[in-house]
């Protein structure tokens, strides 16, 4: 669902809230996301993906790594997964990278787990976004019942970032007016996508959630009213050439969740380790004695 579309305008993005945080930090602290893309080869993904990043999992666990994220998979579109990490700054993202560099044992068992998982990708590709929060709206960071993550991409054609600022203003205050339900947090393109490139990323606790944001549309049409409707569509088509939105679920056996999450949904966020399949058994000496006689 589009949060600016004309189509379906201000319908998306409904209840729970949006981005992953550190702990004991404020929203207003999350500058940038790093988002990675894996594409699983046919038939990879599901319960084979899930045991290879586990692994990862279980690795940043025994490490205590502060380097938290949460894995989202494909409800439209391709197949795919996407991990979702925010630092305070590069410079704290820095930090965490060297963290790791310092640790022998913590990287040689990422390698080896990189090296597993990769048997399963066809791509893999990372892109890193800066946030944006004059566009954001009722950020809330506390993810613990999330199961759910909207992300609209849209992307916006030079020379009209002053449009684009205005489309957000009237958005965010027909919201208001309206009294939806509506969160969301803005990220622009830094790094990887084209310039000009925007991320809008909400989370549902539920499916009903997202009900939620379709049937409050007529009361954010009604806060706009007709001319103002009209003025966004115009305003809409000026300054976006492509826009798309696409569904993912939460998948906590690729996620790596803050510890406020995991002790508030343990049920969910620790879900028991998904093992390597066990190897098949040797055969008795007798019945390998068998299989060459007949050979």
């Amino acid at each position: 669902m589009k949060m600016f579309s004309p189509v379906v305008l201000g319908l998306s993005l409904a209840v729970a809230g949006t981005m992953p945080a550190a702990a004991q930090s404020t929203p207003s602290t999350f500058k940038v996301l790093q988002i990675v893309r894996e594409d699983p080869k046919p038939s990879k993904a599901g319960a084979a993906h899930d045991k290879t990043e586990s692994a990862f999992v279980q690795t940043m666990v025994k490490a205590k790594s502060p380097a938290h994220y949460i894995a989202l998979n494909s409800m439209s579109g391709k197949s795919r997964a996407l991990y979702l990490e925010v630092f305070e700054s590069f410079g704290e993202w820095e930090k965490d990278n060297k963290l790791i560099e310092k640790n022998a044992a913590l990287s040689a068992e990422l390698e080896h787990d990189m090296a597993a998982d990769g048997e399963l990708l066809d791509q893999v590709e990372s892109s890193i976004y800066t946030s944006v929060p004059e566009m954001s709206y009722k950020t809330r960071v506390d993810l613990t019942k999330a199961r759910y993550m909207e992300m609209s991409v849209y992307h916006v054609r030079a020379g009209h970032r002053d449009d684009w600022n205005k489309l957000a203003k009237m958005v965010i205050a027909a919201h208001e007016k309206a009294g939806t339900h509506a969160h969301w947090t803005m990220y622009e393109a830094a790094f990887g996508p084209t310039d000009g490139t925007y991320v809008l990323l909400s989370a549902d606790d539920s499916m009903a959630d997202i009900d939620t944001g379709f049937a409050e549309g007529k009361k954010f049409r009604e806060a706009l009213g007709p001319d103002g409707m009209k003025e966004l569509d115009s305003l809409f088509a000026a300054t976006v050439d492509t826009s798309y939105s696409q569904l993912f679920s939460i998948n906590p056996k690729q996620s790596y969740p803050m510890d406020e999450w995991a002790k508030g949904d343990p049920d969910f966020w620790k879900p028991k380790p998904v093992m390597a399949a066990a190897k098949p058994a040797a055969a008795a000496p007798a019945a390998k004695a068998d299989v060459a006689k007949k050979q």
